[in-house]
């Protein structure tokens, strides 16, 4: 999985994000539609819900286009956008955490699997929406996006100790899910 991210990252259009910055509305719109699907996906994992997922995908790149001029390019563009993405899923968390409470755990994800697969891609998504939200965080971010711990925790504002405590527990209640789902 971090080859696949180094690749997108290596592809990182800087021409295109320095004209962004300066304020080229059309560059921005080539820089949303480079790199939208990626952060729609974290979102979407972070959350387990469609809906939520797209509004703060939105949240994400009004708050980038608002902050871009000031991107210093200390880190990757997409490493940026993530925090960015993160912190429109923490605030949307924080700010509608009754709904995040009594929503069904896997809402907006396919009901059927392609038929032409096992269903193991689309039954590991189920259970990693399932997760608790915590552990949901750096699972994603740690498991599938190939951040450090340090870097997962200072986007979650967490410890970078409770960055690996909830890892760890996210792959044991993973485990779990997954092997009374097959048995």
């Amino acid at each position: 999985m971090l080859q696949a991210a180094e690749a997108i990252d290596a592809a990182e259009p800087q021409g295109l994000i320095a004209a962004a910055a300066g304020g080229d509305i059309a560059a921005f719109d080539g820089v949303y539609r480079q790199f939208a699907p990626r952060v729609y996906g974290l979102c979407l994992r972070l959350t387990g819900q469609r809906e939520a997922a797209e509004d703060c995908t939105q949240d994400c790149f009004v708050a980038a286009w608002r902050a871009l001029a000031g991107f210093e390019q200390r880190s990757r563009f997409s490493t940026w956008l993530h925090r960015i993405a993160v912190r429109s899923v923490l605030a949307r968390r924080r700010g509608l955490r009754s709904e995040y409470e009594v929503a069904a755990p896997a809402a907006g994800l396919p009901d059927q699997a392609d038929p032409a697969s096992d269903g193991a891609p689309l039954d590991l998504e189920r259970a990693i929406a399932r997760l608790p939200a915590g552990a949901r965080d750096v699972l994603v971010l740690v498991g599938i996006y190939g951040y450090s711990h340090l870097e997962a925790s200072a986007m979650l504002g967490i410890a970078e100790g409770t960055s690996k405590a909830q890892l760890h527990r996210a792959r044991a209640l993973l485990a779990a899910a997954l092997n009374l789902e097959h048995s």
